[in-house]
């Protein structure tokens, strides 16, 4: 039979008989982490700032700030994935920021959009979730990508090669919802 292990061996939630958090909360030194930070926000910052210094006045075809948040948004989707390392890490991580993203640049559309009407949506709100579509599509054409060079050793050429999957799908999309309308 074992000896129980030492009392400083055992985790302090297993002691205590409940959930504690982490003593080491993770380290915003790292550039890592401000690296998955600005790629998750990427798209929603772009968005706000259009959506504040100049929001669109009309929903009837894509303006050139739509493509630039949906570029925005899937690239930065792509820059979150980069920095992880292996093939479920890499899509999940490029998926994650891309959802995480749309939604918000979503609510930043409603948040900063000035009609309320039941309905119809306002010009802000139309762009907002056609970039967010948009986006979100280059973010899972990003997300393939990424799952397939998350062997490569640089993470140049992982948010490389990513990225102009996410871009390229993210700006078709845009331009097949504007011919739509």
């Amino acid at each position: 039979m074992t000896d129980p292990p030492p009392h400083d061996a055992v985790p302090v939630s297993v002691r205590l008989g409940e959930v504690v958090p982490p003593e080491d909360p993770e380290d915003w030194t790292r550039p890592l982490t401000w690296v998955v930070a600005l790629g998750m926000l990427a798209g929603p910052v772009v968005a706000a700032a259009w959506f504040l210094a100049a929001p669109p006045t009309a929903a009837d075809r894509a303006l050139p700030g739509t493509f630039i948040v949906a570029a925005a948004l899937a690239g930065g989707a792509a820059l979150t994935g980069a920095t992880q390392i292996g093939r479920a890490r890499a899509w999940t991580a490029t998926l994650g920021a891309g959802l995480f993203a749309a939604l918000v640049v979503t609510v930043v559309g409603v948040a900063t959009g000035s009609e309320r009407q039941a309905g119809v949506a306002s010009p802000v709100l139309a762009h907002a979730f056609a970039a967010a579509m948009a986006g979100l599509v280059g973010a899972g054409g990003a997300a393939l990508v990424a799952a397939i060079v998350a062997d490569v050793h640089s993470r140049a050429v992982r948010f490389l090669a990513a990225f102009v999957a996410a871009f390229v799908a993210a700006l078709a999309v845009v331009g097949l919802l504007a011919g739509r309308t």
